[in-house]
């Protein structure tokens, strides 16, 4: 059996006793099925004809029209109930019981980010960056919040106060977010990786893959009505998705039935102060709008 194969009845298995255990918790309380979930469904299923009403033997029967395909409908999201949380590869056992069971909890989302930082990651040793770190980046603001943008990493700054987006590229983020109409607290800011990647270089795969669970358990707790990835790691790795980031942005995405702006880095648009022209810049503020339309915040500026 191939690793691939490994990786995917993992996941099944965990996925199966989540069913398992939602469908036990429906049944003590009385319910006796459970609805189809609106996304799970198909992203271009063909429309089920209502059952025909029985003829007469004698009656010709005539084929049925052939209905004129759909019309594209606009590139704009769309509010789907709360996805089933996954927690992928390598964690498992105790640690993914633990995320389950603050999941399916009663508590607030505040106490629910706080149980998942401290007492699932912990003083997390799970990848190499724990070896460099001087303070792990959990995630700051609205625990309530219905926008929520995640990055790549932390950086220097980030990395002696354990706050993401607090150097320069996080004061061009509060600009951004500002600019949109919201305040810093109205949102909430994560990263993909919550230590510090050395000089601050790409997070590796399996890095990213130590971290992710947590970041998926993030996400599952907030169900934010839009999720803004900020740079290539950070939508290259929601997305599972290799395509470049100048082709993924300002086109929405799902994730996991929540809508995806893909946008460029802070620390991306730093590096073109130098350019006169500023297209990265108009082309992520031409992003930001296409959120902000969603919130009722759109300005033609």
């Amino acid at each position: 059996m191939s690793d691939l194969d490994d990786d995917r009845n993992s996941a099944i298995a965990i996925l199966a006793r989540g069913l398992q255990g939602a469908l036990e918790h429906a049944a003590a309380g009385g319910i006796d099925h459970l609805p189809r979930p609106a996304f799970a469904a198909p992203r271009a299923s063909m429309p089920v004809a209502p059952a025909a009403t029985p003829r007469a033997p004698s009656a010709p029967v005539r084929p049925p029209p052939v209905a004129a395909p759909p019309a594209t409908p606009p590139a704009t999201p769309r509010v789907a109930s709360a996805p089933l949380p996954v927690v992928p590869p390598p964690i498992g056992g105790a640690a993914a019981e633990a995320i389950a069971a603050i999941l399916a909890s009663e508590a607030t989302n505040a106490d629910k980010l706080e149980k998942l930082r401290t007492e699932v990651i912990g003083e997390c040793t799970r990848c190499k960056l724990h070896r460099g770190r001087s303070r792990l980046v959990f995630g700051v603001g609205n625990p309530n919040a219905a926008l929520v943008f995640v990055g790549e990493g932390p950086g220097a700054d980030e990395d002696r106060q354990g706050i993401p987006f607090v150097g320069k590229a996080g004061q061009l983020l509060t600009k951004m977010i500002e600019a949109m109409g919201f305040r810093r607290d109205d949102v909430y800011i994560c990263n993909v990786v919550k230590c510090r990647p050395p000089s601050n270089r790409d997070p590796e795969p399996d890095e990213v893959l130590a971290c992710e669970p947590f970041l998926q358990a993030q996400l599952a707790i907030l169900h934010p009505l839009v999720i803004v990835a900020l740079g290539r790691h950070a939508a290259q790795t929601l997305l599972r998705s290799k395509t470049p980031i100048t082709r993924l942005r300002g086109g929405w995405q799902e994730y996991r039935g929540i809508p995806l702006m893909p946008t460029y880095h802070p620390s991306y648009l730093l590096r073109e102060e130098t350019d006169p022209s500023k297209t990265r810049k108009r082309e992520a503020w031409s992003d930001l709008q296409e959120v902000m339309k969603v919130f009722g915040k759109d300005r033609a500026n």
